[in-house]
Formats: structure tokens, sequence, C-alpha cells
């Protein structure tokens, strides 16, 4: 079997070449198989830097693949997998969880062979012949490179995994905190930053309420967003978010303090408010404010009170009666939802409060120094970066800072994960 191997890697081998780190079997980089091609390369010549070993290398103590705790917690996810997959009959939950573990599991069972490979080849050192022990110490290298780079393919897979309860929608709302006008247009903004961030991860964005200001900003916004891991990404945006900055209207060029609260709110697939009429009392008056003519003669303006809970909303942002009707009823409607939210997802506390606070600036997640131009995550370590202009946008520099905050999250959730699952034993 050994030398039908060596005879097949005199035929085939050459340096870079892709391999198939499987037993006994090599593969030319034409050709393709389970491994990706680019993860199974030999490696480099000496003096050069190995883009591997990059990859494999992980600063965190206590998250290295080599750890004890983190081989049982392999071990028993590939268990789960393969218990899952034998099922006859899957529910929706089996499902979801299979394919969350399957991509782990898949490049763990790539690993179990390169290793068995690596033993086989540790067994095979009493071989004399110069030239097997050349192409021998070749392979122990190819597969020692391959299994570097796979170890940190596999705890990059490891923390990116969410193990919570996930919702494909949700409600996000932002509120001027303090601050006064000042914390109204810094609201608009970061509720604009959501937006942009929504559409650069190709979610949907359903408008629920908006309360503009004659500057420009927002007393509160919401939305419903639906997209795959939204909840994901979204749920560590909820908070205080603190703006340093020279208001515009500022005439003594002070840097002022304000605050925004962000608060998300997941919003289960079979959860629905349902406004019956019956329980609506809708009252029409004149609206106020500017408007000309069209306000003294037509009663435009609606107050809707919701009689079971007392709630009542208004709206007279529209000309016709029909449509701030509609209007006051989305409003009504996403009040009542987060009503029925906060109190389905915390009985003693609401979510909302939780996240949020009282709004004060000491109780911040995030700064954003316009001086500095510098954003500021307080929940991560290093978690400091540039340029607002691009970040307000809601692209790829928010992106990466969710990305942060999942990662630095899933490692303590994989701690207590361990720490429970060794306690048990």
């Amino acid at each position: 079997m050994f030398l039908s191997r060596i005879c097949c890697l005199r035929a085939t081998f050459v340096p870079r070449r892709t391999v198939l780190g499987a037993r006994n079997v090599w593969l030319t980089a034409g050709q393709s198989r389970v491994l990706a091609a680019p993860l199974l390369q030999f490696a480099p010549v000496r003096g050069q830097q190995s883009s591997s070993s990059a990859a494999g290398s992980r600063p965190d103590e206590g998250f290295q693949i080599s750890d004890e705790n983190i081989q049982k917690y392999l071990e028993n996810i590939r268990l789960e997998y393969y218990s899952l997959k034998v099922l006859e009959q899957m529910n929706k939950q089996d499902i979801k969880r299979m394919a969350l573990l399957s991509h782990v599991v898949e490049m763990y069972e790539q690993r179990r062979i390169i290793v068995d490979n690596l033993s086989s080849l540790a067994e095979m050192g009493a071989e004399k012949d110069e030239d097997m022990l050349q192409l021998m110490k070749e392979e122990k290298e190819a597969y020692t490179n391959i299994l570097r780079k796979l170890d940190g393919e596999i705890m990059d897979g490891i923390l990116s995994m969410d193990e919570e309860e996930d919702y494909s929608s949700l409600i996000l709302e932002v509120a001027a905190g303090v601050g006064g006008q000042e914390a109204m247009l810094f609201a608009r903004e970061v509720f604009d930053m959501y937006c942009g961030f929504v559409e650069f991860k190709g979610w949907e964005i359903e408008m629920l309420q908006t309360e503009d200001t004659e500057l420009g900003g927002i007393r509160h916004a919401s939305m419903v967003i639906n997209g795959r891991d939204a909840y994901r990404f979204l749920k560590f945006e909820a908070g205080v978010h603190r703006v340093q900055r020279i208001p515009s209207t500022e005439k003594s060029a002070r840097i002022h303090t304000s605050t925004a609260t962000v608060s998300v709110l997941p919003r289960p697939d079979e959860f629905q408010i349902e406004l019956k009429d019956k329980d609506l009392k809708i009252e029409t008056k004149r609206a106020s404010g500017a408007g000309g003519q069209h306000v003294n003669t037509t009663d435009s303006a609606v107050r809707i009170v919701h009689l079971p809970t007392g709630m009542a909303v208004e709206c007279q942002t529209e000309r016709s009666q029909g449509k701030n009707k509609e209007i006051a009823k989305q409003k009504l409607l996403a009040k009542l939802t987060q009503q029925e939210l906060e109190s389905k997802f915390n009985a003693k506390q609401s979510l909302k409060k939780s996240q949020v606070g009282s709004s004060t600036r000491n109780e911040k997640i995030r700064t954003y120094n316009y001086p500095q131009d510098r954003i500021t995550d307080h929940r991560l370590e290093g978690g400091t970066t540039h340029n607002l202009k691009v970040f307000m946008e809601g692209g790829p520099p928010l992106g990466d800072m969710v990305e942060k905050l999942r990662k630095d999250h899933r490692k303590k959730q994989l701690k207590e994960i361990i720490d429970s699952t060794l306690e048990a034993k």
C-alpha cells in the first residue's frame, strides 16, 4: 500500500501542488474533492511567511484547537450532527441545528483524516531508503501545513456559530436620548446608518413609524427588518450610543455630548397582533400647526385609542383623513407589538428597558467622536476604528465591528457551554 502511494507521489508530485487530505489518495490541482483547493497547498519555501500559519495561529489563550476541552466540544457536536442525520423525521429546529453544525463537522472530519495520515507516517519512521524518506518528509510537511490551516478554519467556524435562538424578523427602534435637538439629529443619523446596513446586507425593511423634528432629526423611529441572520447581527446594536461633536447650532464651538438609544426586539414568525375594529375608538379633528387654509377646513387629523389597553396614537402628517388613519393604525400596531414582545421576552423587566437603560451618557455601549474621527465600542478590547463618515453609511465597517462583537460574545458563550458540559460529567 505504501509503495503504491510512493509511486503515485513520484508521478504527480510538484512543489505547491494541491493535495487531498485523505488516506492513500493524492489528487492534482485540476481535480475536485471534498477539501477546497486553496486550503491544500504545500508549505512555502523556508524563509517566507506562511499564510496558513498566520491563519492557524490564534492569540486567544484557551481557544486553541489543541485544547482538550475544545477537542471534547468538537467531538460532542460531531456526535450530535450524526444523531440528527439518522433521524427518519426532522422538525424545523432539527434542520436548522444540522445546518448550523454541518460546516464545522465537515472540517473536523477532514482534520481527523489528516491526523490519522500523520500517525501512519510516524509509524513508517524506520524506512531506510533515502528517496522514500525524502518523500515521506515532504508528505509530512504537506499534511502539517494543511492541518495548520484547517485548525484555523475550524476555530473560526466555532466562533462564528451562534447557538442561541434566531429570528428572521425583528423590530429596531431608535430614539433620541439626552441632548435636546442635537440628540434628535444624531438619532436620525443612527437610524439612517441602520437603513444603510440593512441595504448592505440585502435584508428587507418595513417602516413602522417616524416622529420627525423641524430641524431634520427624529424623536423616535422604528422599522421591521426581515432577513436571514438579521437578529443575530443586530441584537448587539441595542443600547445607548453616545456622540461627541460640535453641533451645527453651537455658536461658541463647544463639544457637546448627546445620546440616542437603540432597542432590538425579536419578532417570532408566528407572532402577530390583530387590530379589531370593536377595540378601536377613532376620533377626527382639524389638524394644527403649519398648513395654510387646509388646516382650518378639513378634519384630517386622526386619534385612535386602543380600548383594551388605553393606548392612544395620533397622526396629522397627511392631508387625507384616510391616510392619517392608516398611519395611526401602523403606529398603534407598532406600539402594541413592542409592548407584547417586551412582556413575552422578559416578565420582570422589559427587554427594551434592559437594552437601553435610562439613556444617560455613562451607560453608552459605543461612542462616536467627531473631533477625533473615531468610533469606539466599549464592549470590545481594541474596539476603536476611524473614518466616521464611511462608518455612518452602514456598510462594511459597521459589519466588521458587528462581527467582532459576535465573536467576542461567542467566546464567552462557548466557554459557558464547555464549562457546563464538564460540570455535568
